[in-house]
């Protein structure tokens, strides 16, 4: 058997947000108890020059929801970067769950030659959409996860391995 675009994208976005979504509650339920405001978690970072937890999570979601649907060959669905609550950035990662739910393996395998072009502040990228699902969206997701987690674990919240890897 081998593996399918679809396989390789949207169970592992969805897999990923949802251990993001738990890194998160662990971290507010952290900072809840040390009296640490919605405020200065989100805008927690781990050096000043990278961008803040609500960045690293806006990101994450980004690069999952627009993955999926520049794979499906449909305009990704635009959430408006605005969260300055936690209950609110909860929020953004499960309607970026319930969206990757509505792509099927129809609109996504078969992706792989797939011509995927973005306009980026830095200039303009091209991609075919294994190129594009490989060596772009799953290393950003995977970053802005792993730099999610890391700025919670910096703040003092107890996380570890499993935690970001899930249950199976």
């Amino acid at each position: 058997m081998t593996l399918s675009m679809y396989q390789a994208s949207v169970p592992v976005f969805i897999r990923t947000l949802g251990n993001l979504a738990k890194v998160l509650a662990k971290g507010e339920a952290h900072a809840r108890a040390r009296n640490v405001t919605d405020e200065t978690l989100l805008q927690t970072r781990l050096i000043p020059d990278m961008l803040p937890l609500v960045k690293q999570v806006q990101i994450a979601t980004d690069m999952a929801k627009n993955g999926a649907a520049r794979l499906a060959g449909v305009d990704p669905l635009k959430f408006d970067d605005n969260e300055t609550t936690l209950d609110q950035l909860h929020g953004r990662i499960a309607r970026a769950i319930d969206y990757l739910k509505t792509f099927t393996p129809e609109q996504i395998d078969g992706s792989e030659t797939r011509a995927i072009h973005l306009k980026m502040r830095h200039g303009e990228l091209d991609f075919e959409g294994q190129a594009y699902l490989l060596h772009y969206v799953l290393p950003n997701v995977f970053f802005h996860c792993t730099t999610a987690y890391n700025i919670l674990r910096e703040a003092g919240t107890e996380i570890g391995k499993a935690d970001f890897i899930g249950n199976g």
